[in-house]
């Protein structure tokens, strides 16, 4: 009889205790996707395609076009996760040390991701410049109505490299000359995900 109750809470309590295979909610036409099954595309390739990423909520926030970034599990198979790398340099940096949570964005126009690439938050509006629309998710976590695809995560735990850090010679000769500084290292979980049907 214990057993047998056991396993009823184990099942009702299973979708809160992973909350990465929970379905999103629908908002701005987008439709919820479960990342765990719904997620087609490939992992080694995604972050090739110059995706977007917002962190803050509705009293400030920025955005940034990001190249580089993993997607995988950590702490559980069932706790899907996003990683990616801000360095300290830019605008964005200091929004993902102060707020939890960020969101992945896709875009098919080019102009986004050149725009979002080359200009800085710090000297204006950049969505307004590119007539994207902010919204929020339930978590007050800032996205693009224009997205064709929205990954929200929450940051569970940051890595601030350094040059000890470094195993062997190429990250050595890619930060050698880089302005911006050594990555910081963002693992996070997925807690929502939507796509345009």
């Amino acid at each position: 009889m214990r057993r047998y109750v056991f396993a009823i809470f184990m099942a009702a309590a299973l979708p809160g205790l992973f909350p990465g295979n929970t379905v999103a909610q629908e908002t701005d036409g987008f439709r919820g996707i479960n990342v765990q099954k719904d997620f087609t595309q490939n992992a080694f390739t995604f972050f090739t395609n110059a995706p977007i990423l917002a962190s803050g909520d509705s009293t400030a926030y920025n955005a940034m076009t990001i190249g580089w970034g993993a997607m995988g599990n950590y702490l559980g198979y069932h706790r899907p996760t996003v990683t990616v790398y801000v360095a300290p340099g830019r605008y964005t940096y200091q929004f993902m040390e102060k707020y939890p949570r960020f969101t992945v964005m896709e875009f098919d126009d080019l102009k986004v991701i050149e725009y979002m690439g080359r200009k800085s938050g710090r000297d204006g509006d950049k969505a307004a410049a590119l007539g994207l629309h902010v919204a929020y998710t339930k978590n007050g976590t800032p996205y693009f109505k224009e997205a064709k695809s929205i990954i929200e995560c929450e940051i569970m735990t940051v890595f601030h490299q350094t040059r000890d850090d470094f195993r062997n010679g190429t990250p050595c000769e890619a930060y050698k000359n880089f302005a911006p500084g050594i990555h910081a290292v963002y693992i996070a979980e997925v807690i929502g995900a939507w796509v345009k049907p």
